[in-house]
């Protein structure tokens, strides 16, 4: 019989490898947007090359926390209680980056754009860095009690490795939309951020590398009994270093390729680490959140299944048909809309 307790856990990682790669590179370029951006067509050109698809990225984190309440409910309820200001903080920063993506071109007066212009980088780096907390806080582990409830303080989150994990997740994802911004942009645009990829590579490989270091000493991730995810680990650190080598002979296609790679890697590390469980406890590993004591019942996974085989493969299509209509470069001569 299939197990749907693991079934839903992969697909969960499925779904977070997705956005944290789609989303990653949307991230990244408005973090960016201020520094290559020198001038309002700049960085309408900027904007206009995650516009079209910027929202459907965002799908993927619904999809995921949607599931998350759906197939595993105690673990949704211990998640978003535990972290409520960490994860209001960031819908509040993603909320002003929809708005100023819609507001920035109703008005053409420079105060009035630049304004939005910062609530786009803003809105970009905030939940880049508190996704790379959260993320990294529910491996390390967090104070929960034998009734699953998070019992510690917004302060808890707040450890060094999580924050380790915080800043290497903005380098990352700075790198990933730099590299996207090379291979969508023309003139001063693209050569900016071909700089900018060259001075942030080193600094997101070596924050990563000091990750998977903090991860070994901190957590238990690479030392459990009969989970291995030492190679997936090794695998992302070994494409994020052909990123740069990648990035140095101007071969940027196959550059976003490792960085999706790396991030792709990272998640599945973070997964395998922790199956079976969904969140650790710190203080006692017994109270530790699993795919079987935070999960909804047999039925509901069965049907959610079925839903499941039936939309997704839709929801796929439908996403890469739009990647292919809005495919080409924006250029000086590009009708921008932002």
């Amino acid at each position: 019989m299939i197990d749907l307790n693991s079934v839903w856990f992969l697909l969960i990682a499925v779904l977070f490898i997705g956005f944290f790669i789609l989303e990653g590179f949307d991230y990244g370029v408005g973090m960016l947007l201020l520094f290559l951006g020198k001038t309002d067509d700049e960085r309408r050109q900027i904007i206009n090359t995650i516009g079209p698809v910027w929202d459907g990225n965002e799908v993927w984190m619904i999809t995921a926390g949607g599931a998350m309440f759906a197939a595993f409910p105690n673990w949704y309820a211990t998640l978003f209680s535990g972290f409520y200001l960490a994860l209001v903080l960031m819908l509040l920063a993603l909320i002003g980056r929809a708005v100023a993506f819609e507001f920035r071109s109703k008005d053409e007066n420079p105060a009035w754009r630049e304004w939005w212009d910062r609530v786009i980088a803003i809105g970009s780096f905030l939940p880049a860095l508190l996704w790379g907390v959260a993320i990294t806080n529910i491996v390390r582990g967090v104070p929960i009690d034998e009734n699953m409830t998070y019992v510690g303080t917004f302060f808890d989150l707040l450890n060094p490795l999580s924050l380790l994990g915080g800043v290497a997740a903005v380098a990352v994802f700075a790198l990933h939309g730099g590299i996207f911004l090379s291979l969508k942009t023309n003139g001063a645009v693209r050569e900016r951020a071909e700089a900018a990829i060259r001075r942030i590579g080193p600094v997101a490989t070596v924050l990563v590398l000091l990750l998977v270091i903090g991860a070994y000493i901190d957590t238990d991730i690479f030392t459990r009994l009969g989970v291995n995810p030492g190679l997936s680990a090794i695998l992302a650190a070994i494409a994020l270093l052909g990123t740069g080598w990648l990035v140095r002979e101007g071969r940027y296609g196959w550059g976003f390729v490792t960085t999706s790679l790396t991030i792709a890697l990272t998640v599945i590390t973070y997964f395998q680490g922790l199956f079976p469980r969904v969140m650790v406890s710190s203080l006692n590993p017994d109270w530790s959140l699993t795919i079987y004591n935070a999960s909804a019942s047999d039925y509901t996974l069965g049907i959610m299944t079925i839903v499941a085989l039936i939309f997704v493969p839709i929801v796929l299509i439908y996403q890469g048909w739009t990647y292919w209509v809005f495919r080409k470069r924006i250029t000086g001569e590009t009708k921008l809309e932002y």
